[in-house]
């Protein structure tokens, strides 16, 4: 059993280190880390998964981008500590953390259509989420791991370009 809040301060030290832990060295050298420089992450999707006793089993962080000014969430990192594999928690992760994005709006947050991420279509199609072909990250991205789903009806309608930082006031 696992209870998910969302990440606060005093979590910040133990998510690191289950992502250094779940990723090879250098992880935040990867270009989708230099979409993060310098930007909050979504605070009410960012989430972390404590068993009963309080240890952390996994954790997920959203973060603001833009395509051509369009709005648009960048799902990851995603993690799940190995000696928690394999018991679903990632996709509890994916699947309440998606589903707070969607209802953002109706609760007086910001207005979610739509979400990306880079990842493996056979693991993130059992989520919806599908190949974007138009949608460019910066590289060395492999274009095939672009994957996007819409959170509204439409919300990949029209959408291309160049995945770039948003610029935070």
């Amino acid at each position: 059993m696992y209870t998910l809040t969302a990440e606060n301060d005093v979590d910040y030290w133990e998510v690191e280190a289950l992502f250094d832990l779940c990723f090879a060295p250098g992880r935040e050298a990867l270009s989708s880390y230099r979409l993060r420089d310098g930007v909050e992450q979504v605070a009410e999707l960012s989430l972390v998964a404590r068993d009963e006793h309080g240890v952390v089993g996994g954790a997920i962080r959203y973060w603001p981008v833009q395509i051509n000014g369009a709005a648009v969430l960048l799902l990851g990192p995603i993690a799940v500590h190995p000696t928690r594999a394999g018991e679903g928690l990632g996709g509890v992760l994916i699947r309440d953390s998606l589903e707070i994005a969607k209802a953002s709006a109706q609760n007086g947050g910001p207005d979610w259509p739509r979400v990306m991420l880079v990842g493996d279509q056979s693991y993130y199609g059992r989520f919806g989420f599908q190949r974007l072909h138009n949608v460019i990250m910066p590289p060395p991205t492999n274009p095939e791991r672009v994957l996007g789903l819409a959170l509204k009806s439409g919300g990949w309608d029209d959408i291309s370009g160049r995945v770039a930082r948003l610029a935070q006031a």
